[in-house]
């Protein structure tokens, strides 16, 4: 057998898992979210607003997130279907488990760095801009926005950033400058969420390497369904 579903596991200390703080709420947004509705080919709802908090938060509540779509221009997506990673599907092979004894992660001590890692215009498709990363640093300062780390010889080597609100973690982008390092941190956030009350890993769109990790597609009410059930925990 090539690998295992992970759930809890020794090489992860629970008192090395960060406590999760009540985050301060931002004013309401300005902006009316919909929560479904017709998309495009690239499952895009709609066109505009603001990377405000209250915005930002909003639409992760309302089952969307943000890309920008020109230098001036928001999109908010609403996959159908909806990637997830169930928090007791995560697939860890043997050579995953290996590299979880070689680094050392760390939670929100580099959020904004970690950011623009994976903003790096060296690697194909990106999409982060300097007006997400200020955007989504605030939020972090909020309390909002959430960073794992993988430090190999006290270098960042691996990570990866998203929201989390209430039981729901909207994972964003993850990077990785040695090998597994950005596998690391995923088996380390999905150990936090099953510690702290985690219900609901969002990946966005599954690719060929998510699914190797345990990421499936459901359709998008039956996502709506768990979101709603996960921001309200």
């Amino acid at each position: 057998m090539n690998g295992d579903r992970f759930s809890d596991d020794p090489l992860i200390p629970t008192a090395a898992l960060p406590v999760l703080r009540r985050p301060v709420e931002p004013e309401p947004s300005e902006w009316a979210m919909p929560t479904a509705g017709p998309t495009d080919e690239t499952d895009m709802v709609a066109i505009g607003a603001d990377l405000e908090p209250g915005t930002i938060l909003a639409a992760y509540r309302a089952g969307l997130f943000p890309m920008p779509i020109d230098r001036r221009r928001i999109g908010w997506f609403s996959p159908d279907p909806r990637a997830i990673l169930p928090l007791d599907g995560l697939k860890v092979s043997r050579s995953l488990r290996r590299s979880l004894r070689r680094y050392e992660v760390r939670f929100n001590t580099r959020f904004t760095e970690v950011m623009e890692a994976c903003a790096d215009p060296r690697r194909p498709s990106g999409w982060i801009n300097r007006a997400f990363i200020d955007a989504y640093s605030h939020l972090h300062e909020m309390g909002w926005t959430h960073s794992v780390e993988t430090w190999l010889d006290d270098e960042l080597v691996g990570g990866l950033y998203g929201v989390r609100i209430g039981g729901f973690f909207a994972g964003e982008s993850m990077f990785h400058r040695a090998t597994d390092a950005s596998k690391v941190a995923l088996v380390h956030l999905v150990h936090w969420l099953n510690a702290t009350g985690g219900t609901l890993l969002d990946v966005q769109w599954t690719t060929d390497h998510l699914v190797s990790l345990g990421a499936v597609d459901i359709d998008r009410p039956d996502y709506l369904d768990l979101l709603h059930e996960a921001v309200a925990s």
